[in-house]
């Protein structure tokens, strides 16, 4: 009994001492250090893989700073009424716009107290004609500009990087384009030409563009112009990166448009059936809807509806558009 116990006992011992020498001698003498030291000097990666990594950070980098230039550009304060006439190709002065929304203002308060609309209603009237319908003009003729702007964009760089690999310098072929580009895209260049003739470095001509014409297509030629003028490297290769961009990004608006057409018609269905409503029961029965802007009561109704129907197609209108 007692020679069992013993071996039970020395069984037990050797267990325990197997383990601890599999499992804590590797720690205790630094033996799994060690190969981990070997394995990392002996480990080897090929040269394209090294050069793929050096690639993607220097991607990452560059979007980390495109976003950090859109983050800044977001936080700055409202553009001023001067810069949005700009970009909407317009030579009028901040004060001739004034001019023009108070004559509007007037003409519509006028038109609806002569024909009845009531105080209420002429002053939703004349403040919608004074101060909302020109600033939406501003933007209809903001983004037609730019639309023509990025029409013709890709093509302007394929004629730059054409020009630069002929030999040109790079003002010499903003020059060609902007004798040969269609507007916007002329006056644009023209400006870039005629600020660098005063003394501005051509990085820097490049990048205001970006303030007369924002969209980040031109954003991105300024970024491109400024880092070779900066850091050196092939400007004509990066151009041509640089139109393919365009190029993509083109059609990917395109697809977008395309696919998100029949929201846009759907939203515009809605919004319009409540106004054909109203006209037809006013061809119809007029004595029936004349209430609306006869009686004051009424007339608050109306002004109700309107605003609670530019609400919803001011939200139907954010919810189908994409940005990418």
């Amino acid at each position: 009994m007692k020679m069992q116990t013993l071996a039970l006992a020395f069984l037990a011992a050797s267990a325990i001492g197997g383990v601890a020498w599999v499992f804590l001698f590797p720690l205790i003498s630094g033996e799994r250090k060690a190969e981990n030291r070997r394995a990392t000097v002996a480990k080897s990666e090929p040269v394209a893989r090294n050069a793929d990594k050096n690639l993607r950070s220097r991607r990452e980098q560059v979007e980390g700073t495109l976003r950090d230039l859109e983050a800044r550009r977001l936080k700055e304060k409202k553009i001023p009424l001067s810069v949005r006439l700009t970009q909407a190709g317009l030579n009028w002065s901040t004060r001739k716009f004034m001019v023009v929304s108070a004559v509007l203002a007037a003409m519509f308060f006028a038109g609806a107290m002569f024909a009845g609309g009531g105080l209420v209603g002429a002053a939703g009237l004349a403040f919608a004609a004074g101060f909302g319908l020109p600033r939406w003009a501003l933007s209809f003729l903001k983004k037609r500009r730019e639309k023509a702007f990025l029409k013709a964009l890709p093509d302007a760089v394929d004629v730059i990087v054409r020009g630069i690999k002929a030999g040109l310098p790079l003002f010499e072929s903003i020059k060609v384009v902007a004798a040969d580009a269609p507007e916007p895209l002329r006056s644009e260049f023209l400006a870039i030409i005629e600020t660098q003739a005063i003394g501005m470095p051509l990085s820097d001509a490049c990048a205001r563009l970006f303030e007369r014409m924002p969209v980040p297509e031109a954003n991105f030629f300024g970024i491109v112009v400024a880092i070779q003028q900066k850091s050196g490297g092939n400007l004509s290769e990066a151009l041509g990166n640089l139109s393919k961009v365009l190029r993509d990004r083109k059609k990917m608006a395109e697809k977008i448009q395309a696919m998100s057409m029949e929201a846009k018609a759907s939203a515009a269905i809605i919004g319009a059936l409540p106004p054909i409503v109203m006209i037809l029961v006013y061809l119809t029965t007029p004595d029936y809807i004349a209430l609306l802007w006869t009686h004051p009561t009424g007339q608050l109704m109306l002004v109700g509806c309107v605003i609670w129907m530019s609400t919803g197609i001011f939200v139907m209108k954010k919810m189908i558009n994409f940005d990418f």
